[in-house]
């Protein structure tokens, strides 16, 4: 049961970064290829809401630490904001 655990805990502290990261580097490098101009605006939009969200973070930082699910929130709002699958492709107009 202590492996699981560990496990688990190694997944989630990869999915951040897999998440908020580098998945969105790659579609904002293939956006900026792309000929439109709409994909080109969603990738922007996320990047202006995760500053924003990463500076939020550093500042309220002694006040998240009292919330335990604050990680898993971030995550899955981010998530839903990178992945079509659950409803992506939110809009700076739409979070705001």
């Amino acid at each position: 049961m202590s492996r699981f655990w560990t496990l688990l805990s190694n997944l989630h502290a990869l999915a951040g970064p897999v998440v908020m990261l580098l998945y969105p580097l790659y579609a904002s490098v293939i956006a900026i290829e792309t000929p439109g101009k709409e994909d080109d605006e969603q990738w922007l939009a996320y990047w202006i809401l995760y500053s924003l969200l990463t500076l939020t973070e550093m500042v309220l930082q002694s006040v998240l630490e009292w919330i335990p699910i604050w990680y898993t929130v971030k995550l899955v709002f981010m998530a839903c904001m990178v992945l079509p699958q659950l409803g992506g492709q939110l809009s700076y107009m739409k979070v705001l």
